[in-house]
């Protein structure tokens, strides 16, 4: 594994957990608005796995054409 990929696995595992806290009331976040603390929560979640996601597509189609690359020779 390449070091994107380990920061992007690290940044979901963060989100994820950030999540969970949010899900039992232990807010991470210094906001005391409920709503708002599950709202942030909510887009940086989202952020972080819709990132991890294009990185990872991003890197099989670089594979994909290296190995189109290498047949063609």
């Amino acid at each position: 594994m390449d070091k994107g990929t380990v920061i992007s696995i690290i940044a979901v595992m963060i989100a994820a957990a950030n999540q969970v806290l949010v899900l039992f009331g232990k807010s991470p976040m210094l906001i005391d608005s409920t709503l708002i603390e599950q709202v942030v929560s909510a887009i940086f979640t989202i952020v972080t796995v819709l990132h991890a996601w294009l990185r990872r597509k991003k890197v099989n189609m670089a594979k994909e054409k290296k190995k189109d690359k290498k047949s063609k020779k």
